[in-house]
């Protein structure tokens, strides 16, 4: 097979896996999906199973990362942590629909920076549904969709609160003071400006009273540890940031030693939280790294390398502008993940700092756009699926076109002040 006809092949299996990813047909799980583009690259040897191994294990800090944070998240989630959070939000609403909705984004943007915007997603939505329940809410949509929009609006504050961080500085995560100096006002910026977009365009819906009598939860001695855990856990990450480590061991480590130190004082079964994890999202993500490992050898990405650099040497700015606009809508086309990790391995090597940051916020910000944008948004939807609700692809993008495009040019313009 001469390299023309395998590139050709590989750009096929690759659309298919990853359209299988974002549009589940059939109801196939998107680890199929993911998994099956890899091994066929395999089956049909358009690339060496060395090659395979390769890409799996480019993505070994992310894996570290996702496991401690499913097993942190999980291990709260059972010990009711959140539902007591929102319905202490619900209470502390005093039957004020618009304060109810701001409390709720204030939680959403403390889960998602301290516990990854996949967490937002997964265990969030469930409780914001049940507070929402609680407050006899009619409309409960509004306060839903923070889940999905904050999810990836407060997911560049720092570098543990989105694994497409990770993804695209690899081991060449900036120290936590330069991070923080770089991203602290495009974060400010993109909660904001998402925060009034959204209370702009669900003003009609937050003229309603809301129940103002409020039962709240005991929160258990596993509810309490687990808190614990949590700020342990953000402290350590914050350390290994500033020292330059990378971040899934620890993340790792203090997820696990959480979790079992929450189930061993509640004298719980292991297998409660185990089950709960969404462990699909490692295989998941595995398959991914070795479809970017397959497109990587049809010159994809050192031409985008090329442009990139050829770009920059003409205007940074312009570069910069275009490159973080062009992530943005490219995520929704193909996933964060994927275009994550192409977009890491193009900004690798001697760019312009305020490039890769561009990057980077278009990378996060842009799967606002749409439900198809990152993981975390398709976990919204399934989450919200499971509570009896569902949102259409065109509900959201009508949404997600207004919030995402307002948010990310103020982020994006941030980033010259």
């Amino acid at each position: 097979m001469n390299n023309y006809m395998g590139h050709t092949y590989i750009w096929i299996i690759s659309f298919f896996a990853v359209a299988g990813v974002i549009i589940r047909p059939f109801k196939i799980p998107e680890v199929v999906w993911a998994v099956a583009g890899a091994v066929l690259l395999v089956i049909f040897k358009l690339i060496l199973p060395a090659d395979g191994l390769t890409g799996i294990g480019k993505g070994t800090d992310v894996y570290l990362f996702l496991t401690g944070m499913m097993l942190l998240a999980e291990t709260a989630r059972e010990e009711k942590l959140f539902d007591w959070l929102a319905a202490h939000a619900a209470r502390m609403a005093q039957g004020s629909a618009s304060r109810l909705f701001l409390l709720i984004y204030l939680v959403g943007v403390v889960v998602t920076i301290f516990l990854s915007n996949d967490a937002t997603a997964v265990v969030l939505t469930p409780a914001v549904a049940a507070a929402v329940r609680a407050a006899k809410v009619d409309k409960p949509l509004p306060y839903l969709f923070i889940c999905a929009f904050i999810a990836n609006a407060a997911s560049f504050v720092l570098p543990i609160s989105n694994p497409a961080n990770l993804v695209i500085y690899g081991s060449h995560m900036p120290p936590l003071l330069h991070w923080l100096a770089q991203y602290i006002l495009p974060s400010f910026f993109a909660i904001t400006v998402t925060y009034i977009m959204l209370r702009l365009t669900q003003r009609e819906a937050l003229k309603a009273k809301i129940e103002t009598d409020i039962t709240i939860p005991v929160l258990a001695q596993g509810g309490k540890t687990a808190i614990i855990g949590i700020g342990a856990t953000a402290v350590i990450l914050l350390i290994a940031s500033a020292l330059d480590i990378q971040l899934g061991l620890p993340t790792a480590i203090t997820g696990i030693l959480t979790s079992a130190i929450v189930i061993t004082r509640a004298k719980k079964n292991p297998w409660m939280v185990i089950k709960g994890v969404s462990w699909a999202v490692l295989p998941l993500v595995a398959g991914l790294f070795v479809i970017v490992e397959a497109l990587g050898k049809t010159g994809i990405i050192e031409r985008l390398t090329t442009l990139l650099h050829e770009n920059a040497a003409h205007s940074v700015n312009a570069t910069a502008w275009g490159s973080g606009i062009i992530t943005a809508f490219a995520c929704n086309l193909m996933n964060n993940l994927p275009a994550g990790l192409i977009a890491g391995n193009v900004v690798q090597g001697n760019v312009p700092e305020i490039i890769k940051s561009s990057v980077l916020i278009g990378i996060d910000l842009g799967p606002n756009l749409s439900v198809t944008g990152s993981l975390a948004t398709i976990l919204w939807l399934v989450a919200l699926r499971r509570e009896g609700l569902d949102v259409s692809f065109w509900t959201f993008l009508k949404l997600g076109a207004l919030v995402m495009t307002v948010s990310l040019l103020f982020a994006l313009g941030a980033l010259w002040i």
